[in-house]
């Protein structure tokens, strides 16, 4: 039928994008661009959001090479988010009133970096630490939470404001503006 035949096309363009980010890894990443682009997300934080991926992507890594299950992973985020923002991820997902997508996706670019620190600081404690097993690395997510949650205390002094806010994506992204809005500025 055309409609089979309309999916089938698709189907086979997703395929070839796919192997081309095999070939290429760095398409993946300008795809992503793109797409939060088109979602409304400003460029510097877009930055801060696929930084926040490879950060998250390198704990994760070392939780499945210093033998955490794959379910242990939500005990250890929750550490993390706990100890940084008093919060657990649910509880984040709440405040910004997410009940379907990324939370990351609705974080602000300053909660991003905060929550970067945080796994980037638990990365390094696993390293430094040779840290095995839950125990262990459940006490370097607390440590690397809790020098986040210090860095977040001394900005907000600094700003005067919380960082952790009820604000979500609909909040910091800009509705595209079409071609003849663009020509009118």
């Amino acid at each position: 039928s055309p409609q089979a035949e309309l999916f089938k096309q698709w189907f086979a363009e997703l395929a070839e994008e796919r192997l081309e980010e095999i070939a290429n890894p760095a398409l993946a990443i300008e795809r992503a661009r793109d797409r939060y682009l088109e979602r409304g997300y400003s460029p510097e934080w877009i930055n801060s959001r696929i930084k926040c991926i490879t950060y998250h992507s390198q704990l994760l890594d070392e939780w499945a090479n210093r033998g955490a299950t794959t379910k242990e992973y939500e005990k250890l985020s929750n550490t993390i988010s706990k100890e940084t923002f008093g919060v657990t991820t649910q509880e984040h997902k709440e405040l910004k009133n997410v009940a379907d997508g990324s939370l990351r996706d609705n974080m602000s670019q300053m909660e991003l970096l905060i929550t970067s620190l945080a796994e980037l600081t638990t990365s390094e404690l696993h390293k430094n630490n040779n840290s095995q097993g839950l125990d262990e690395l459940n006490a370097d997510a607390i440590k690397g939470g809790q020098a986040a949650s210090f860095a977040r205390q001394q900005i907000e002094t600094t700003l005067g404001k919380p960082v952790l806010t009820a604000e979500n994506a609909v909040n910091f992204t800009q509705p595209l503006l079409s071609t003849k809005e663009k020509a009118l500025k």
